[in-house]
């Protein structure tokens, strides 16, 4: 059994870091769960004062969500030179709205078990951006938990 975290999780990018990767309202890269029990995705930024932006979790029907269904998930936030905030839960309607300022990271975590309980294996993290002001960062989705010992998968099929 591996012993090691980068040994036993597999990391994609799911939205570039850019100048204002929230914009127009996006989703991050599309994540089969049908080889890992967990994702986290991990929305970071450094520069961005004011924007604001809805974090949602999409279970999603297939590569191309033809069809999602909003999911509740746990998040938690990190802020520059403070204390871990609290690991909480968020609605699938309500989502978690960032507070304005730079240097934040956001910890978005949802299970297989959740995905999967809509009838679809296919999962997003989902950036609707409220306050349009530009935010320099992206999304990793780190994918947790691997059903097979050996699993060292790619996201895609």
């Amino acid at each position: 059994m591996a012993s090691h975290f980068i040994e036993q999780a597999h990391v994609e990018v799911g939205i570039n870091a850019v100048a204002d990767f929230a914009a127009g309202d996006v989703g991050s890269d599309i994540v089969n769960m049908k080889d890992h029990n967990r994702i986290v995705f991990l929305a970071h930024w450094g520069v961005g004062a004011t924007g604001i932006v809805k974090f949602t979790v999409q279970a999603c029907s297939n590569l191309s969500a033809s069809a999602t269904t909003a999911i509740a998930f746990k998040y938690r936030t990190l802020t520059a030179e403070a204390a871990p905030g609290a690991v909480t839960d968020a609605t699938a309607s309500t989502g978690y709205s960032n507070s304005a300022g730079s240097n934040q990271v956001i910890l978005v975590e949802v299970t297989a078990a959740a995905v999967n309980a809509t009838g679809y294996q296919y999962v997003r993290l989902y950036c609707d951006e409220t306050t349009d002001s530009p935010l320099l960062g992206g999304v990793l989705a780190i994918m947790l938990e691997p059903r097979f010992a050996e699993n060292e998968t790619s996201v895609i099929d």
